[in-house]
């Protein structure tokens, strides 16, 4: 199209999760109340990390940034979501939509890099126990840190800079209840393929380079499992790694029929369903899943009660 004629709006309006006044209260209260127990839960999680001296390992170290992750971009989409429930206007201006969705695409691919390196911290702990202190070291795990960060935001940077180029110079009218990257390509009136290319290609690397380590991380830790002599020992090894997987099951199965599934059977209204349940429901679920199946976490929470 004409450059020229090229132009964008100053502010997006949300069609929302729906319109049917009879369902907007029990949405509303459903969504506070899982709003507030993901921010309780994750603040709770990071705050007893950093109280309690006995979890102050590399696993609780990755374990309260996972919670850090899960925090900022439940916030970055709960609140606005639930304000505009009852709005008439669901309106978000230009910035505040690039902040959001820079947000939300930062700390996601974030979290997908963090479940992976969770993932070969309990490869060290697993299959070399004597080392792991020396190979998980405060440095090392400060720099795994550091890198996941950095790739998050250049890869949050390089998805904004590509979709705010864009023209919406036919509708402002985003059909979704943020700012995400398939209903804002919808409503764009530019040639898209390089979006779309970058997502397959960036989000696909990302995803194929945490799914690779951590399959062969889980490789090495079951081959290691076997070889422990005693049941209790290969059972406490299996239970350190179950809520780390059913962790990564929830999110990644999410992620993967949000952004990879054929374009032909894309819907907006399965769209919004998997994406309250990756923005809202799995930032509640992962500090529950790690502290209901965590002896370390539930002595912890035990001590800190009686303090009280």
């Amino acid at each position: 199209m004409d450059k020229g004629n090229c132009s964008s709006p100053g502010e997006f309006v949300f069609l929302g999760i729906t319109n049917n006044p009879d369902t907007k209260v029990a949405l509303f209260t459903t969504f506070l109340l899982v709003y507030l127990i993901n921010l309780l839960a994750n603040l709770g999680m990071i705050i007893l990390i950093r109280m309690d001296s006995q979890l102050h390992t590399p696993m609780y170290f990755f374990l309260s940034h996972l919670s850090f992750c899960d925090l900022c971009y439940s916030t970055a989409i709960g609140p606005k979501m639930l304000v505009d429930l009852f709005a008439e206007k669901k309106s978000i201006s230009m910035v505040g939509c690039v902040l959001q969705f820079f947000t939300l695409c930062a700390f996601v691919d974030s979290e997908c890099l963090l479940l992976a390196v969770m993932a070969f911290d309990r490869y060290q702990a697993i299959s070399n126990p004597l080392l792991y202190t020396a190979n998980m070291s405060n440095r090392v795990c400060s720099m795994l840190i550091a890198g996941v960060y950095l790739v998050g935001t250049l890869d949050a940077f390089i998805h904004s800079t590509l979709v705010f180029r864009l023209c919406f110079c036919e509708s402002n009218e985003i059909n979704h209840f943020f700012c995400d990257v398939p209903p804002l390509l919808l409503i764009s009136c530019s040639d898209t393929e390089v979006n779309e290319l970058a997502i397959f290609t960036i989000f696909g690397f990302i995803e194929l380079s945490t799914i690779s380590g951590l399959l062969v991380s889980y490789c090495y830790i079951i081959s290691s499992v076997f070889k422990i002599h005693s049941a209790e020992g290969r059972f406490k090894a299996f239970s350190t790694c179950a809520s780390h997987l059913t962790a990564v099951a929830i999110f990644q199965g999410t992620l993967l029929f949000m952004y990879f599934r054929p374009s032909s059977s894309y819907s907006l209204d399965q769209d919004k369903m998997a994406s309250l349940f990756y923005t809202l429901m799995i930032p509640m679920l992962n500090p529950l899943i790690y502290s209901l199946r965590n002896k370390d976490v539930k002595d912890a929470l035990e001590k800190l009660k009686n303090k009280m």
